[in-house]
């Protein structure tokens, strides 16, 4: 798809007709596709897309791309646009979003005296409405939901095989119960049956070593030697995690299964099977640590009781909360959630959602969420109800884990675990039970990121939305300088009518 822009006095110039151009002076220097993409640092099918139109050219790479070609800023916008400089800023001043430049007579002409501005500032102006164009069209489709596929990354493919799949994968189940029971393992165990296992039903020999120099490196299994060598610095749930981790990879590999759940998936990149695979050995020694059946069990006696959870069957807080949401059998389901892990920062390391709650990618996540809050109460589990901007209503609970590298904080590792579900659910919960909820008169309201959140009076905000064009009034200010100046702003802050003498 092609975007034009048009004004009153007709179409400036478009994507096609910049790639159009583009691609005559390639020619010109009798420069394959290829060529012209290496030097641009780009791929030759990323750079057809640019010369058909169909992607929008960034004026950083638009300049290097002629620098490359010998053309000249000037002469290249003006030959797209079939127009002179003067007539495209003519074009320019002629778009009622430049009404919002405030430019007055005397602007005009100077920039009438500068054609390689004037001309800059339309290539400008025109990139800039293309991308708010096509982002308009991704709004669009996260609204309904479907992923557009700008900058889909390997981790965003495991996140839809997970959420393909429900995050429920009966097989590993089924191999995780089989395993358990050939060792006759009770509910809890030390690290030492894991390294057992290893040794008698996959010929592994394990050992536990200091680390070596300054290497970070806590688990290295050669599989053709079969030894794996674990850190002594593990802790003692790290420890089983990992030793079950190894176990996932050796009843992955047997039998083909990792191929057979692999075999529906069409990746677009190269790392994506080896994530896949990884979380998949993952989502084993959750299921070889906390088996479905007695887990789901205590899940419903104590209705999600992470805290409980984590004593009775000595695991950590963080796997119990990840296991929570595996509960996709069937027969025996458990409520639909929602997990992330997020650092100090706000960034998003872990998600998963069943619950219908979105995450932003490669955007920073709301302030407002449970989980982002808990770092101001890091002792005490944080529960909210919050409620997005389309109505949506959920709960969820979060807790900060820590753990001091050379008794420092600042040097070790510092997360947030948010685990939610629907609003509708919460009863389920016993974090929910303190909360009253009235309606949605209790629920915080929150958006998915700034850029992408409609909320016209959120004093949270860290940058304007995309949906509303940044308006500034030296006169006017609202409590968050990033929320945008709406008609009732401008009703309610505009001075009251005087009223004469009756």
């Amino acid at each position: 798809m092609t975007w034009a822009f048009t004004t009153r006095r007709g179409t400036l110039m478009d994507s096609s007709t910049i790639g159009q151009r583009l691609r005559q002076l390639r020619l010109a220097k009798d420069l394959s596709q290829a060529d012209l993409a290496r030097q641009l640092a780009i791929s030759p099918a990323y750079l057809n897309l640019l010369e058909k139109g169909r992607r929008t050219m960034q004026f950083p790479l638009l300049l290097k791309a002629l620098e490359l070609l010998g053309a000249d800023l000037e002469q290249f916008m003006a030959e797209a646009s079939g127009a002179r400089p003067e007539d495209a800023l003519a074009h320019l001043l002629d778009d009622p979003l430049a009404d919002t430049l405030a430019l007055d007579e005397a602007d005009i002409a100077r920039l009438r005296a500068e054609p390689r501005v004037a001309t800059t500032i339309a290539a400008l102006f025109h990139l800039y409405k293309n991308a708010r164009a096509q982002l308009d069209v991704a709004l669009t489709k996260l609204e309904a939901g479907v992923l557009p596929p700008m900058g889909y990354a390997p981790g965003d493919e495991v996140t839809d095989f997970l959420e393909a799949h429900k995050n429920y994968f009966p097989e590993l189940e089924a191999a995780a119960e089989e395993v358990r029971g050939r060792a006759r393992l009770p509910r809890r165990f030390p690290a030492e049956a894991l390294i057992a296992i290893l040794a008698e039903q996959f010929a592994i020999a394990t050992s536990l070593e200091p680390p070596r120099g300054p290497s970070s490196v806590v688990r290295a299994f050669d599989p053709e030697a079969r030894t794996l060598r674990l850190s002594t610095d593990l802790s003692e749930h790290a420890l089983t995690f990992q030793l079950a981790h190894v176990i996932g990879l050796e009843v992955l590999a047997r039998g083909g299964l990792a191929e057979r759940l692999l075999a529906a998936t069409n990746p677009r990149h190269a790392e994506t099977p080896r994530l896949v695979r990884i979380h998949l050995a993952n989502y084993f020694a959750g299921a070889l640590l906390l088996p479905y059946a007695d887990f789901f069990a205590e899940v419903q006696r104590t209705r999600y009781d992470v805290d409980r959870l984590v004593g009775l069957f000595g695991s950590s807080w963080e796997a119990v909360a990840h296991r929570m949401c595996n509960l996709g059998d069937p027969r025996r389901p458990g409520l639909p959630l929602h997990f992330l892990r997020v650092d100090a920062a706000g960034n998003i390391s872990k998600r998963y959602s069943a619950s219908g709650l979105r995450f932003p990618h490669g955007h920073g996540s709301c302030p407002k969420w449970a989980v982002h809050a808990a770092f101001m109460t890091p002792a005490l589990i944080t529960k909210q109800y919050s409620v997005m901007p389309d109505g949506a209503s959920y709960f969820c609970f979060a807790r900060v884990l820590t753990q001091a590298a050379s008794g420092s904080l600042v040097r070790g590792v510092n997360y947030s675990i948010g685990v939610g579900t629907t609003a509708d659910n919460a009863r389920h919960m016993v974090y929910a039970d303190e909360l009253a909820r009235i309606g949605d008169r209790a629920a915080v309201p929150v958006g998915l990121t700034c850029r992408f959140c409609e909320r016209t009076d959120c004093n949270q905000r860290a940058a304007p939305s995309y949906k509303f064009a940044l308006t500034v009034d030296e006169n006017v200010k609202k409590d968050n300088f990033f929320s945008p100046l709406v008609e009732a702003d401008r009703t309610a802050s505009a001075p009251a009518t005087k009223k004469g003498p009756s």
